[in-house]
C-alpha cells in the first residue's frame, strides 16, 4: 500500500509539484502550508493572509491566540504575581522610610499622607487646619494638602502606612487578590483598577471627610480590588462566598474602628474598582474604547477633586 495517490501512468505530477496530501494520502495535493510545510489538499486548505494553512496549524495558531489573550482584552501574565509583588515592596519601602523619618508626623508622613488642608510644622511639631500665611507667620513649614496644591498626595497616600498591623493587613490582601484578578484581567487592567480605584478613594475622601483630617493607606484601592473580584466572580457566575466574605470582614473593620478608618476612603475605592471593572467587561471587544472609558473613570475622579478645591 503506498502513501501516495494514484495517478494514471500516462499523467505523472509535475516536478516539483506536492504529490499528495499529507493528510490524505489518497488525493493529489494542490499547495503547500505557510506554516508547516506540508502538502495539503482542496478540504486540508484554509485561506491565510499570505497562502493558505492546513487545519491542524489554524488550530494550533487559534489555541496560541487564546492563550495569549486573556477574556477581557488583556495579555496573559506569565508571572501574575509579579506586579502585586512590586506594588508590596514599593508599599513597605515607603514604609521603612517614613518609620526611619520620626513615623507619624514627621516629615515624610506628613509629605504622601494626604491631609486635604495641608499641615503646619513648627519645630518638632505639627498642626492641622492652619492656613500656609498664618502658618508661615509663625515660623512654620507649611506642607500643602490637595486643596492647597499637594496634589501627589492623592496617589502617595495609597503607599503610605505607620503601623505593622496596618500594613500587614493590606499587603497580606494585596497578595491574595492581586494574583487572582491580574491572572484575569492581564497586568495593565489589573494596575487600572488598582490605581483607579486610589484615585476615586481619594475623591470620596475630599469631598466627604473633614479637611483636617489624615487618611493613608492602601486600603481604598484594596477595596478596589474586592469590588472589581466580586465583579468578575458574578460575571461568570461563580461562586461569590469567599468573595462576600472578604467585603464583609471589610465592612465590619470599618464600623467597628470608625474612628480610626476611613469609611470614605474604603466605600471610594470600592466603588472605583466596581466601575472600572464594569467598564472593562462591558468594552471587551473593542478596546481602545475600553481604555477611553477607564481613563474616563479616572478623570471623573480628577474633575471631582478639582472642582473641590474651587469650593474651598
Amino acid at each position: 500500500m503506498t502513501d501516495h495517490p494514484t495517478w494514471p501512468p500516462q499523467q505523472q505530477p509535475p516536478a516539483g509539484y506536492p504529490a499528495a496530501c499529507a493528510y490524505h494520502p489518497d488525493r493529489p495535493a494542490g499547495v503547500r502550508c505557510q506554516r508547516c510545510g506540508n502538502p495539503i489538499c482542496g478540504d486540508c486548505m484554509v485561506e491565510a493572509p499570505v497562502g493558505h494553512q492546513c487545519r491542524r496549524c489554524l488550530a494550533q495558531g487559534m489555541a496560541m491566540t487564546r492563550q495569549a489573550e486573556g477574556p477581557y482584552g488583556g495579555r496573559r501574565s506569565t508571572n501574575p504575581a509579579l506586579t502585586s509583588i512590586v506594588l508590596i515592596a514599593l508599599n513597605v519601602a515607603v514604609w521603612l522610610g517614613i518609620f526611619l523619618t520620626g513615623g507619624f508626623g514627621g516629615r515624610l508622613s506628613n509629605l504622601v499622607a494626604l491631609t486635604p488642608g495641608g499641615v503646619c510644622e513648627v519645630g518638632s511639631d505639627a498642626y492641622v487646619g492652619v492656613s500656609g500665611e498664618v502658618c508661615t507667620a509663625q515660623g512654620g513649614a507649611f506642607l500643602p494638602g490637595p486643596l492647597d496644591g499637594g496634589w501627589w498626595q492623592i496617589i502617595t497616600s495609597a503607599f503610605t502606612h505607620i503601623s505593622p498591623l496596618h500594613i500587614g493587613m493590606n499587603m497580606l490582601a494585596l497578595w491574595i487578590l492581586g494574583p487572582a484578578i491580574e491572572r484575569v484581567l492581564g497586568r495593565a487592567r489589573f494596575l487600572a483598577v488598582y490605581f483607579v480605584s486610589a484615585l476615586v478613594a481619594s475623591a470620596f475622601i475630599l469631598w466627604l471627610a473633614s479637611p483636617t483630617t489624615t487618611t493613608l493607606g492602601a486600603s481604598g484601592a484594596i477595596s478596589g480590588l474586592m469590588g472589581a473580584l466580586l465583579v468578575l466572580v458574578l460575571r461568570n457566575r461563580g461562586d461569590a462566598r469567599t468573595v462576600l466574605m472578604w467585603i464583609g470582614i471589610n465592612v465590619v473593620i470599618t464600623v467597628v474602628g470608625s474612628a480610626g478608618i476611613s469609611w470614605q476612603g474604603h466605600l471610594g475605592g470600592f466603588v472605583g474598582g466596581v466601575l472600572t471593572t464594569l467598564v472593562i467587561i462591558a468594552l471587551r471587544k473593542a478596546r481602545p474604547w475600553q481604555w477611553m472609558a477607564v481613563a474616563g473613570v479616572g478623570v471623573l475622579a480628577l474633575v471631582a477633586m478639582a472642582a473641590r478645591t474651587l469650593v474651598g
